[in-house]
């Protein structure tokens, strides 16, 4: 098997330190692999906690840059080939098999893990998911940006992307609105001053949408969501499929559903993915289309993925029972709230009618 280092870079990550590293240590247990930790300015129990797991702990003075934490992580690491996390992103499936496969056939790509993030949303732990570059031979690759950094090629070449068999759990997502709201102006500061480098960016616009749908400020999140759609943007990517489903919910909790039916439009472009249509549901639902609202909702379950948990299950079906109810049909809408699960607001239309 090739040895591989893990690394990462932290700072007051005490909460998270125990579960991170147990998380690492058991995912890993027979494979060959070392912990590297450098820390950038902790002043709680990270280090002492750390120590307890690996010896290969070093420091980097911040300056304002996660591309230059993290490849000087890169270049603390005894083995070729890194995988990095986050102190907040708990391993909870690898196939080790699988994981040593892709190195042998496939040296010279960028290996994407799967990230299931959680968010609290209607009262209830959500999930979205996506998928980051994590995995690499440190000799072809490095980040780049001062924020939200990206793998790029020594090169500056193109490379194959290959989906490794490793799953975390991230919960950055998580904590106190005041938490949320650190991160955030953290966050912005770096990205405002990328985007006066770089004005004409959309991802930059994406991730400063982001931050500001982070703290609920749906004004601002709108803004500039808004902003990256104003260019000619590749709907296959990601982040721009992202940013379209910041910026319709965005646009609903303003109430502007005038607005947000403009969405029809790009609707042939978009309408690929559970989260668009499902979208799209509440769009015409809020704009009183209830035919089209249930036709996008129906046409949402029948997806076999979605980003958003529940987006292709749960949450059209609630919305079905919803409407249902509000044309009086009871027993369909009863039907409906119990395919639900555990969703929370169908359990609360449940009870409200078994009174």
């Amino acid at each position: 098997m090739t040895p591989i280092s893990i690394c990462v870079i932290m700072k007051n990550e005490e909460k998270n330190m125990k579960a991170f590293l147990t998380s690492i240590k058991q995912a890993f247990q027979g494979y060959p692999h070392e912990i590297v930790l450098v820390d950038t300015g902790s002043t709680d129990k990270t280090l002492s906690i750390a120590q307890k797991y690996t010896d290969k702990i070093f420091h980097f003075k911040w300056i304002g840059d996660f591309s230059a934490a993290r490849n000087f992580s890169l270049s603390c690491a005894s083995n070729d080939w890194v995988l990095v996390l986050d102190c907040d992103e708990f391993i909870t499936a690898l196939d080790l098999n699988g994981f040593n496969a892709m190195i042998r056939q496939y040296p010279n790509a960028v290996g994407m893990l799967s990230r299931q993030n959680h968010y609290e949303q209607n009262g209830t732990d959500t999930i979205y998911t996506d998928d980051v570059e994590r995995f690499f031979n440190r000799k072809k690759f490095h980040y780049e940006a001062i924020i939200h950094e990206q793998v790029r090629a020594n090169d500056d070449s193109d490379y194959i992307r290959v989906s490794v068999p490793l799953t975390v759990d991230h919960c950055g997502y998580n904590g106190t609105i005041e938490d949320l709201r650190r991160k955030a102006e953290r966050n912005n500061e770096l990205l405002l001053q990328m985007l006066k480098e770089n004005p004409d960016d959309p991802y930059i616009y994406f991730q400063i949408g982001q931050s500001y749908n982070m703290l609920r400020d749906d004004e601002k999140a709108c803004y500039y969501y808004g902003k990256g759609l104003e260019y000619d943007v590749d709907p296959r990517a990601e982040y721009v499929q992202m940013m379209v489903i910041g910026y319709g919910y965005a646009l609903l909790h303003l109430e502007k559903y005038e607005e947000a039916l403009q969405f029809q439009n790009i609707y042939e472009e978009f309408s690929t993915t559970a989260d668009f249509v499902c979208l799209m549901g509440l769009i015409y639902l809020r704009n009183g289309m209830i035919v089209q609202a249930m036709t996008e909702f129906l046409k949402a379950t029948t997806f076999d993925t979605a980003r958003t948990e529940g987006a292709n299950s749960f949450i059209p079906t609630f919305n079905m029972g919803c409407i249902n109810e509000v044309l009086g049909d009871i027993g369909t809408a009863i039907t409906l709230y119990q395919k639900c699960g555990k969703f929370r607001p169908a359990l609360e239309r449940l009870k409200e009618l078994e009174q």
